[in-house]
């Protein structure tokens, strides 16, 4: 089994809970991913459901999660003919950390219009980016390979840039056919475009959520690109595209953070 499908495991009880094992390795700083943590979400909400395509997921994060044990409670709340709607909340420590939506679709869907106002990125082959390297508590940077364009990784040396973006290629290290699941965790691995223009001095932290995704990839490499526009009184805006190599989008997705000051 994949490192990603034993980290997202749940196990059914009797009561429509599913226990879970928060994974060690899916973490940034020691915290476990936020899209890592949306993953075992959805893999509970996808148990129950029987529409499995092309779900939106919002997930608001109103704790720390930790790795170890935890538990998920899954109920239904809508369904129609086309959507099934969840609601899911995490618990770890007696404790809410994670409450989520998610629309879940069924997989044969008439696709009738499609229209993009906007292309892909463009990136500099993975081969002239800058991997970023695996740190010690970094956990997830053992398990995907993620590389930044030339244009938006001076941060790390200390060369900062006027625009809050990062765009860049990612892909599993150990290879793995792409799902919803997966495409969850590659939707939030990138560290946060702040960084591009104010570097690491402050601490970003997920208030909410939302991943959108409109098709499976066709190549092993994933696009991606990500920017905050606007920090207003400790609070930002992160819009992100994901894409293919063949030029198809995979996912849409917006978060709300907050800048703290590390000090």
């Amino acid at each position: 089994m994949h490192p990603f499908d034993t980290g997202i495991s749940v196990q059914l009880n009797s009561d429509n809970t599913f226990n879970v094992d928060i994974s060690p390795h899916w973490s940034i700083n020691q915290v476990p991913n936020g899209g890592y943590l949306m993953a075992i979400l959805a893999n509970a909400m996808m148990r129950v459901s029987d529409k499995k395509s092309s779900p939106i997921i919002t997930a608001n994060f109103m704790a720390k999660c930790h790795p170890g044990e935890a538990f998920v409670s899954v109920e239904k709340i809508a369904s129609s003919k086309q959507f099934e709607r969840f609601h899911a909340i995490l618990f770890q420590d007696g404790e809410e950390k994670i409450r989520a939506l998610g629309t879940f679709s069924k997989e044969s869907i008439e696709c009738v219009f499609d229209r993009y106002e906007d292309t892909p990125p463009e990136i500099a082959p993975p081969e002239e980016c800058f991997q970023l390297p695996v740190l010690p508590d970094f956990t997830l940077l053992e398990r995907v390979d993620m590389r930044l364009d030339p244009c938006c990784a001076g941060w790390m040396t200390g060369t900062l840039v006027e625009k809050s973006e990062h765009k860049g290629w990612i892909r599993f290290r150990e290879d793995r056919p792409y799902d919803i699941l997966s495409i969850l965790l590659m939707a939030d691995a990138f560290p946060p475009p702040v960084f591009a223009s104010q570097g690491m001095v402050a601490w970003v932290p997920t208030i909410e959520l939302s991943v959108n995704i409109r098709n499976m990839p066709q190549s092993k490499w994933l696009k991606c690109i990500f920017r905050t526009r606007f920090i207003t009184c400790g609070l930002l805006e992160e819009d992100g595209q994901v894409w293919d190599e063949t030029g198809s989008l995979v996912a849409v997705s917006r978060q709300i953070a907050q800048y703290r000051n590390n000090s």
